[in-house]
């Protein structure tokens, strides 16, 4: 760390990198601990209501969702 803060060209890169680490969007698919256990929560409602779908014999997951109603 010494090295590079004796260094004006390294410190430079640094910061760029860190800027460019700082710009980067939040994946939207990513979720907090609580959020991921609520979601666990809902499914399992879901299932004791009999709210699921199953796939059928010989039936990809494509066409499963598909007959669902999901957009594919």
């Amino acid at each position: 760390m010494g090295e590079i803060a004796d260094d004006e060209t390294l410190m430079a890169k640094l910061l760029k990198y860190a800027k460019k680490l700082a710009a980067q969007k939040n994946d939207p698919t990513l979720m907090t601990e609580e959020e991921f256990f609520a979601k666990v929560a809902e499914a399992e409602e879901q299932y004791e209501r009999g709210e699921y779908t199953t796939l059928m014999p010989d039936e990809s997951v494509s066409d499963m969702l598909k007959r669902s109603g999901y957009a594919l």
